[in-house]
């Protein structure tokens, strides 16, 4: 049975350069005619955050409190069903009505206000709500980073990946971190394939192992420590990355499958790591040979192996920027102390009988 039709009167106007309706209704008729589009990322549609039931229940126990209040609730009409919602507008003062006929459908997208509806739907509470009218999903993604971008709490990794789609085929030169970020996420080849936590729904069975936010800023080191310049092609700098990690597998299979167990997949393992990788590749162009998966298997065989990646193991507690580069600094001493080691027992002469 389809819904009742609904008429909210209210005020037509302008909210920076958008047309807005503005008015009062009930979280329970608010909750029926919207959603959230909340990022799913194997489907690669939406773009909100995931529903966090203790933010939502503690918002929906603040707001049964006497004198109460909070900001207007934003919503979005959206346009593919413009058949069902209409603005009845008046010829002055700004007056106006927001009608919806009877449906199931729910035709408002939740731009700002997920939580603070989620526990309410039965709620007869008065709230204030603001609806832009026919934005397109594009425009809301905007409009959300707008208002989201400094918002405590928020995942990081959604803004990114929100940025990411937003940018299109101007991403590689806008933001070429996020770019190759998201090369390692969504090439098949990659050994990251699938595996970055994007901020969105997480698909059950997929094992997550770091954030988009943290393999973007781990990215930026490669790039720093490579000393590769912007005249080298995307394609090459993310078959470089694609390589590197690959051979990262390769060399220490334990601390890659039993990831819980190791760093080399945490924030610190990746800042660390990705500036290994970025010394790789400067050597590789300095010394003339070829930087393939072959080249950082035989590099990375040197020392990875004799470095305990455990959680118990000497980099444990490190964390930050500065835990980054003091892991750095450890891991290339070892490395500088192996080579030293194997070049010295190389030089070693015998007397002849």
């Amino acid at each position: 049975m389809k819904n009742a039709a609904v008429l909210v009167p209210g005020l037509l106007g302008k909210c920076g350069g958008r047309d807005v309706f503005t008015g009062f209704a009930t979280a329970s008729i608010l909750a029926k005619l919207s959603f959230a589009d909340t990022f799913d990322e194997a489907a690669g549609t939406g773009y909100q955050r995931r529903f966090n039931r203790q933010h939502s229940l503690e918002f929906k126990k603040y707001i049964q409190r006497p004198g109460a209040s909070t900001i207007p609730l934003t919503f979005n009409l959206r346009p593919e069903f413009s058949d069902v919602w209409s603005i009845d507008r008046s010829t002055s003062n700004g007056l106006a009505a927001l009608r919806i006929a009877p449906t199931d459908l729910a035709i408002m997208s939740q731009v700002d206000c997920q939580h603070r509806l989620g526990y309410l739907a039965n709620s007869d509470i008065q709230f204030a709500f603001m609806v832009f009218i026919g934005l397109s999903v594009e425009e809301e993604m905007e409009i959300f980073r707008d208002i989201n971008g400094k918002a405590k709490g928020l995942n990081s990794s959604l803004l990114d990946s929100t940025e990411a789609r937003l940018s299109g085929d101007l991403l590689s030169t806008a933001k070429p971190e996020l770019y190759y970020a998201m090369q390692l996420n969504e090439r098949p080849s990659s050994v990251w394939y699938k595996k970055l936590d994007l901020g969105g729904e997480v698909t059950v069975g997929m094992k997550r192992v770091a954030s988009l936010r943290t393999m973007q800023q781990g990215v930026r080191r490669f790039l720093h420590e490579s000393s590769l310049g912007n005249a080298t092609s995307h394609g090459i700098v993310s078959d470089l990355l694609l390589n590197f990690w690959k051979a990262i597998t390769y060399v220490v299979p334990e601390a890659w499958e039993n990831s819980r167990k190791h760093l080399i997949t945490k924030g610190i393992g990746v800042y660390c790591l990705m500036s290994v990788g970025g010394d790789l590749v400067r050597e590789a162009a300095q010394s003339g040979q070829k930087c393939d998966l072959d080249y950082f298997i035989g590099k990375l065989s040197d020392f990875m192996h004799k470095i305990d990646w455990s959680n118990e193991g000497p980099l444990k507690g490190y964390g930050g920027v500065k835990g980054a580069d003091a892991a750095l600094d450890l891991v290339r001493h070892t490395r500088e102390q192996l080579i030293s080691s194997i070049t010295s027992h190389g030089k070693q002469t015998h007397p002849v009988d």
